[in-house]
């Protein structure tokens, strides 16, 4: 992982409402009502969360949301899909592993 690459991270997660964000959506079950309702049946985004859903958990405005969010992904450590007009989030785990490792044999 590059400099970079971890700088983006430690970014993404210096603020505290992506930082429960990422906590949240280690077990979306627990923390938001039952998703998928845009999905095709075929095509099940598991673990994804509506960006309604976080929103609404977070209390803030929806171009807040969608900004971290954005963020989040652009760093690595959120995946999305497009179901229609609604888009789910869920973590990308090889990344989050990946800076897990990379913690621990650097810092």
């Amino acid at each position: 992982m590059s400099n970079k690459e971890l700088q983006d991270i430690f970014k993404a997660l210096s603020n505290e409402s992506r930082l429960k964000i990422l906590q949240w959506l280690k077990e979306p079950s627990k923390h938001f009502p039952p998703q998928g309702v845009h999905m095709p049946e075929e095509d099940a985004f598991k673990g994804g969360v509506c960006v309604g859903s976080i929103q609404e958990k977070l209390g803030i405005s929806q171009s807040a949301v969608s900004h971290y969010l954005d963020l989040m992904q652009r760093a690595g450590l959120l995946e999305s899909a497009r179901f229609g007009k609604w888009t789910y989030y869920r973590r990308n785990e090889k990344v989050i592993d990946s800076f897990k490792a990379e913690i621990n044999s650097t810092l």
